[in-house]
């Protein structure tokens, strides 16, 4: 028999507080039916100004299963949280959560960038990033290399080893859901690896406090530049424009794109 799940909880601190959160802003954009294009990160958006929408993204979701499959990975990632001797444990965890939401945003627009002004391809302008799985896939990254004997158990049935999760992971939703983003999904593993391999170190509280507060700074000044601010962006109302198409959400990641033309489509992460 397994754990009461009130003690999983106490050996999982960080990783239920972060589902909670998640689990919460979800709850919010559902009650307020605010629409996924007013939170998410696009190219377009990144351009205007919009650059809070790299923390806002990651945290939201908009369809149930969508959050369910998100929730129920980074919980059976919440081991990492226990893992001192390998220079995780709990304070790294967090540190680490923050370098995963911030550079996954910004390596998905570079990709992006490099697509649209390299290749001249239109269709990534718009393409909207919703949800926690870039942040998910870079755990899952960094534990296939910490670890790699561990499995990643997803809803209590299916079983993965984790040293081979990261990539079958991303070929598994490519293929059975053809609205999941790969570069979302790809910038995740590729920060992943930075931070496993030790590209990315020096973590400390001094350097974790100090990168929130200048993501703070830039969070709130772009929020102001945007105009979001004074739009109260948490009182948001939904999109209620009857030429643009329905959205349909698949439960298996995180990023999503609308059609405002015909040649884009829905696509989640």
């Amino acid at each position: 028999m397994g754990k009461p799940l009130f003690y999983e909880i106490l050996e999982k601190p960080a990783t239920s507080c972060i589902i909670g959160i998640c689990s919460g802003i979800w709850f919010y954009i559902q009650k307020k039916n605010i629409g996924y294009q007013h939170v998410g990160l696009s190219y377009e958006t990144a351009i205007e100004g919009h650059h809070w929408r790299v923390i806002t993204s990651s945290f939201s979701h908009i369809s149930v299963l969508h959050l369910v499959f998100n929730m129920s990975a980074l919980w059976s990632l919440g081991v990492i949280e226990q893992l001192d001797h390998l220079g995780l444990g709990v304070a790294n965890y967090l540190h680490y959560t923050l370098v995963l939401v911030v550079f996954s945003g910004l390596l998905v627009l570079g990709m992006y960038h490099f697509l649209i002004q390299r290749f001249k391809i239109e269709y990534f302008r718009r393409v909207t990033a919703v949800g926690y799985s870039c942040v998910v896939f870079g755990w899952m990254t960094i534990l296939s290399v910490k670890q790699p004997s561990s499995k990643l158990d997803l809803f209590g049935f299916l079983s993965l080893p984790i040293s081979f999760a990261p990539f079958e992971s991303l070929i598994f939703t490519s293929i059975i859901v053809p609205q999941a983003s790969f570069l979302g999904h790809l910038s995740g593993i590729i920060v992943g690896y930075a931070i496993a391999w030790g590209l990315i170190h020096g973590m400390t509280n001094y350097w974790a406090v100090s990168m929130l507060g200048w993501i703070a700074v830039v969070f709130i000044f772009s929020l102001k530049h945007s105009g979001a601010y004074d739009l109260s962006f948490l009182e948001i109302e939904s999109v209620t424009d009857p030429s643009l198409p329905s959205v349909r959400f698949i439960r298996n990641g995180r990023t999503l794109q609308m059609n405002t033309v015909p040649v884009e489509g829905i696509q989640i992460v």
